[in-house]
């Protein structure tokens, strides 16, 4: 039997339950859905311009309609204010439940709070918060931390004996990417335990937003300041794409390996082409599909597992041949 608990006073937790099984939403900018069925699920993703929250919302939706439950979609297009309107709106239709991807880890913390007071439970997908003195009912995401030792290992795999000077293009504001770059750096920090020659040192770690444009020109600077550079940890797929483009206006596409972060298609795409050398992927139908159990299971009073965690599983050249999405 799984068990309830609700996290708090803060929303995140060192215990995880690790889950090894593996529609088109509303999307209402202005949250005007009036709830129906059994209740509505309000879900204020971080920002749909990235297609891992709308595999997300998609699937949220999805499942929640075999429960019972619609669900309304907006977009906070990471801003803050965005998302404290949507959950203002939420709480104003009364709706049955809230899902966020926390656009700040720490500044939900009173947006959450007004939801409690409200009596509305609130449920966060993919990214935790940080917050004390609130009520988190149900957490789902990736274990990160696990994702970025997967990337480390792809790394020291790639860079062989002779090792060499690695960039990190870094999202520093969202816990999810620190631990990401945590893990990648305790697998360096093992391979170079010892070795007077071969290390892979981490030259720069440099914010990227998780975007393109800002990737290439980290990329694209750090070329010119560390020249023999051989591998780049890029936290998501779209900064691994940005990290080729530079690479590839500077002619160095063969000399810099890359590793990335998620499976989108795009990101599995560059891996069967060779511009990227491999991925620790993420699961965002799963998470989808999880946090929609998880509120049905709360709402009808059902035991179930409040903060789970899902393990990636490395995705290469291999795996990018043997996928049938990518034939």
């Amino acid at each position: 039997c799984l068990s309830l608990y609700l996290l708090g006073p803060g929303c995140s937790s060192e215990s995880a339950v690790e889950v090894v099984q593996p529609a088109t939403p509303q999307v209402d900018g202005e949250n005007s859905g009036t709830p129906t069925k059994k209740g509505t699920i309000g879900y204020s993703a971080m920002t749909l311009k990235n297609p891992f929250f709308k595999v997300i919302a998609d699937e949220l939706t999805k499942e929640a309609s075999k429960h019972g439950f619609e669900v309304v979609v907006s977009d906070a297009d990471d801003k803050l204010e965005n998302q404290a309107k949507h959950v203002d709106n939420y709480i104003a239709q009364g709706m049955t439940a809230i899902v966020l991807n926390p656009v700040d880890r720490v500044a939900v913390g009173p947006i959450i709070k007004k939801a409690n007071e409200a009596g509305i439970p609130v449920f966060t997908c993919d990214l935790e918060c940080e917050a004390e003195g609130i009520q988190v009912a149900g957490h789902v995401g990736t274990d990160n931390y696990q994702g970025g030792k997967l990337a480390g290992e792809a790394m020291v795999k790639a860079l062989g004996e002779a090792g060499g000077d690695v960039l990190v293009l870094a999202l520093p504001e969202k816990n999810s990417c620190v631990l990401r770059v945590n893990g990648f750096k305790e697998i360096l920090d093992a391979h170079n335990a010892g070795r007077d020659s071969g290390k892979i040192n981490v030259v720069a770690e440099l914010p990227c937003g998780g975007l393109r444009d800002p990737a290439n020109k980290a990329t694209g600077d750090s070329l010119q300041q560390y020249p023999n550079l051989r591998g780049i940890f890029a936290i998501n797929d779209p900064a691994a794409l940005g990290a080729w483009k530079a690479l590839s206006q500077a002619g160095k596409a063969e000399q810099v390996t890359i590793v990335g972060f998620d499976g989108q298609m795009e990101g599995k795409q560059a891996i069967k082409e060779g511009k990227v050398f491999a991925d620790p992927i993420q699961f965002p139908e799963r998470m989808g599909q999880l946090t929609a159990r998880a509120i049905a299971a709360h709402l009808n009073g059902d035991d179930y597992e409040a903060h789970v965690l899902i393990p990636t599983e490395l995705y290469d050249k291999a795996a990018a041949d043997a996928d049938p999405a990518l034939q």
